[in-house]
């Protein structure tokens, strides 16, 4: 909240925006709101309405939003030498899931390192397909801006358009889309990689290899399906080639999940590929990433759950490991209050506006999952809606539970059992 109200008053400075005006507090509100919570919706044209040094701003706010509150300042801590409480250590473990304290700092170290590492081989690769169209710093810029709104799964662009007259460039597809997948799996399944890897010890623990399965099984599924629903569509894909159909489909795919990034106009998607966004949306990227949704974990240990109870197994296991009741309630609870916030969300938003029912609720997946698609509506949106994003886009960052549990106290240990009695459900 304090990095929001800080980056909504430098958005309100005259120096911000090309007017030489500022942006009013509502407007810098939700857009610092979209960079801190790395989301990528927009009630403003940032390319034509933000000044150089706004987009500066901005870019910053994206990555400290991608790395993390936590992980920025401990970063600073780092830099000036002093040294982290116990506490705080902690509290960076929770944000980047990490198992231990112990090497806390030499994971923080690595977290660093690879952002950089990451972020300016996809700077490198896009500034080689800008320079062909504009000035060399010009290039550089728009490569550097691009390749971290992308690994930070913002999803902001300099392009009013996107990236849709790029959708048949194969540098730029592949480029923003490997950003995504390696911002969105998680710097702790990154990490597991590089040291088995490095160690040739293939001993992957099982958060990794769920990640992992999750995010390619729904990267080919929802590359299939919008191939399938979009390929006779004139309006997205239908009037390209089969190769840029693929390309399209697989960078959509990638994106939809996490990123907000866009190759074909959304205003054009059939309702289908609009309900299947929703579903993509709404599960999101993997657990430490940059990357919002209830997770893949989540809904990898729910499928498995389900899969368990119909075959009427006594426990739940994945690769030869029994999952504990706690965190198949936790999954559940995820759920079920994100199930719940985005229904309440969606009533009073069409309560309040005349948009289709489809556009608002895609909208507000859009924001719980912070991805930053939109079918054109934001803009347009009331006050009332603005400020139901800019509150969505807040809690899906910091995650459901994260709330949950700040509100509803530590762990209850209660000392009185009640006497047990079934009921009858289903």
């Amino acid at each position: 909240m304090g990095a929001i109200l800080m980056g909504t008053f430098l958005l309100m400075l005259p120096i911000s925006t090309t007017s030489g005006e500022g942006l009013d507090f509502l407007t810098a509100l939700f857009t610092i709101t979209s960079a801190v919570c790395v989301t990528g919706l927009s009630v403003i044209d940032i390319s034509k309405e933000l000044s150089f040094t706004g987009q500066i701003f901005l870019l910053i706010f994206i990555q400290l939003g991608g790395l993390g509150i936590m992980t920025f300042s401990s970063f600073i801590f780092l830099l000036l030498r002093r040294k982290m409480s116990y506490g705080e250590k902690e509290l960076l473990k929770e944000e980047r899931n990490v198992e231990d304290t112990g090497g806390i700092l030499k994971f923080l170290k690595k977290v660093i390192l690879t952002v950089v590492t990451i972020e300016g081989i996809g700077s490198v690769f896009l500034t080689i397909k800008f320079v062909q169209e504009m000035p060399l710093l010009k290039a550089i810029y728009f490569g550097i801006f691009h390749s971290i709104s992308a690994f930070c799964n913002a999803g902001f662009s300099l392009f009013t358009t996107g990236l849709e007259k790029y959708s048949d460039s194969i540098i730029i597809n592949f480029t923003i889309a490997y950003l995504i997948i390696l911002g969105g799996i998680g710097f702790g399944v990154i990490d597991s990689i590089l040291r088995s890897v490095r160690t040739k010890k293939y001993k992957l623990n099982l958060t990794v290899k769920v990640a992992i399965i999750m995010s390619c099984f729904l990267t080919i599924i929802g590359m299939v399906l919008f191939f399938v629903i979009e390929n006779s569509n004139g309006g997205t894909i239908g009037n390209m080639t089969f190769s840029e159909k693929l390309i399209a489909s697989f960078f959509q795919s990638v994106t939809t999940r996490t990123a907000g990034f866009n190759t074909v106009p959304m205003g054009n998607l059939k309702p289908a590929t609009i309900f299947l966004f929703c579903i993509l949306m709404f599960i999101g990227a993997s657990p430490g990433s940059t990357g919002g949704g209830i997770k893949t974990t989540t809904v990898g240990v729910l499928i498995v759950y389900v899969i368990s109870i119909v075959k009427n197994r006594q426990h739940t296991t994945i690769f030869n490991r029994r999952i504990d009741w706690e965190v198949m309630n936790k999954a559940i609870a995820i759920l079920i209050i994100s199930l719940m916030y985005i229904i309440v969300v969606t009533m009073i938003m069409l309560c309040v506006e005349n948009f289709a029912p489809e556009a608002i609720i895609f909208e507000a997946v859009s924001a719980f999952g912070t991805v930053g698609l939109s079918v054109g509506i934001t803009a347009d949106l009331g006050i009332v809606s603005k400020i139901l994003l800019i509150c969505t886009m807040f809690l899906g960052r910091l995650g459901p539970m994260t709330l949950a549990i700040a509100f509803g106290g530590g762990k209850n240990v209660e000392k009185i059992v009640f006497p047990k009695e079934n009921i009858i459900v289903g």
